[in-house]
């Protein structure tokens, strides 16, 4: 009896779901171009599809054990997928629907940094690359960064920074130098006037010595020895400011050049080369008869050219 009942329930649980099939609709395909489509919903339908789709071969691709040739497949049809949906927004967008574009992932490198894409929207020779095949060779090159080249400064980059600083002209406004040559300029400065007033007094001691007529001290004597000193010196520089004059008087004199022959200016050049020219066409083309017949007429008419 229980075997007929589970037959039964067998045959009442085909027939259930017989009629459920047959009350379903038939499974729709997606239409292969977008602008078959004529309904809004559709068309959203239609894209959310494709986002599935693309989300697992994304979640598939990250598996880096797939092998070469699979990561590619996989890229391929995820990048045919991601032109497909392009499609599906753009009509959206001509049904009166959303902007699906404005709001598309961003594509990163290997570091996770945002990359620039050409097309965000899929349209283009623009080429995607997700997951595993980020790793490929040949496909490693393209998200490493080129190495900077330092670009060597031309002359106008070096001369635009230059400025009144840079020689040196603001110096005395920040305050610094001040500082620095105060107390430089204070011990010269001292130094100076001790040594004056060392000279003044050995001037006014040797001229008392002199006038009085005392014996000369060791002090008198120094005094002078001090005088005569300072007087060669002023004699040895004043005979060197001498010598560099008359040594530049004389490249001077050198440099001058005087021309003792008079020279012919423009016009006479030209009026010998002239003459010169036109006595080499009578010797070429005139007999030396008719020269002569010439030369005679001229004499008798006093000509001198």
């Amino acid at each position: 009896m229980a075997r007929n009942e589970e037959k039964a329930q067998s045959m009442l649980n085909r027939y259930i779901a017989l009629k459920a099939e047959e009350k379903k609709k038939p499974k729709e395909r997606r239409p292969y171009l977008a602008s078959e489509c004529r309904d809004l919903a559709e068309a959203d339908k239609w894209r959310q599809q494709i986002m599935r789709e693309i989300g697992r071969k994304v979640a598939e691709i990250q598996n880096e054990g797939l092998g070469e040739h699979r990561l590619r497949d996989l890229n391929d049809e995820i990048n045919k997928l991601i032109r497909e949906k392009g499609h599906w927004e753009r009509r959206i967008i001509e049904l009166g629907g959303p902007n699906y574009t404005k709001h598309s992932a961003k594509m990163t490198d290997l570091e996770g940094n945002i990359v620039d894409v050409p097309n965000p929207g899929g349209r283009g020779p623009g080429y995607r690359y997700f997951g595993a095949a980020k790793k490929l060779p040949g496909v490693r090159e393209l998200f490493e960064k080129p190495p900077e080249l330092r670009k060597r400064r031309t002359r106008y980059d070096i001369y635009k920074r230059i400025d009144a600083s840079y020689y040196g002209y603001r110096d005395d406004e920040d305050g610094i130098l001040e500082r620095l040559e105060g107390p430089a300029e204070e011990k010269m400065r001292r130094e100076a006037v001790e040594e004056w007033n060392r000279l003044e007094e050995i001037r006014k001691e040797a001229r008392k010595s002199v006038k009085s007529g005392e014996v000369v001290t060791l002090s008198a004597t120094a005094a002078a020895r001090e005088l005569l000193h300072e007087e060669e010196e002023d004699v040895v520089e004043e005979e060197r400011k001498k010598e560099r004059e008359m040594r530049e008087n004389l490249e001077e004199n050198e440099r001058q050049f005087v021309v003792h022959v008079p020279l012919p200016d423009e016009k006479e050049i030209e009026r010998m080369v002239l003459e010169k020219k036109k006595m080499e066409l009578l010797d070429k083309y005139v007999s030396d008869g008719l020269l002569e017949e010439q030369n005679e007429v001229k004499s008798m008419l006093n000509i001198q050219k």
